[in-house]
């Protein structure tokens, strides 16, 4: 029996840890083939697993402002890219190239930012399989 289970964990393990790492590529929920640049200011950072969010009001081409949630990569892999949580701060005047959303949301799949103090930072994870801006 403890044989059985040691297989069972080491399948498990695995298993899960694929499904992981894996994640999604980006093309599932964006358009990769439609890159647009957004500039704009934050209206509001969440660091939180799976994903790091930020929001900004974005002028449109009728002249409307629409306030855009762009999905970055997750904490951890955008703290190895030399991300923290002051990168971005409310009230920050930014320029992110993104991939809209399939649907027409006003969600974007941000590749890279790039602050008023001009430090341009990578968004996205090399591991999602999206294009890099």
């Amino acid at each position: 029996m403890q044989f059985r289970v040691s297989k069972f964990c080491v399948w498990a393990v695995l298993v899960f840890s694929v499904s992981a790492t894996a994640h999604h590529a980006i093309s599932v929920e964006f358009d990769p083939g439609q890159r647009l640049t957004f500039a704009g200011v934050v209206t509001k950072v969440e660091w939180s697993n799976p994903h790091v969010y930020f929001y900004a009001n974005i002028k449109e081409q009728d002249g409307k402002s629409a306030n855009w949630a762009f999905e970055a990569a997750g904490p951890n892999q955008l703290a190895r890219q030399g991300w923290n949580r002051d990168s971005l701060k409310i009230g920050d005047r930014v320029v992110v190239v993104g991939f809209p959303a399939r649907g027409g949301a006003h969600v974007a799949s941000a590749r890279s930012v790039v602050a008023a103090d001009g430090r341009k930072m990578f968004a996205g994870s090399p591991f999602d399989g999206g294009p890099k801006p």
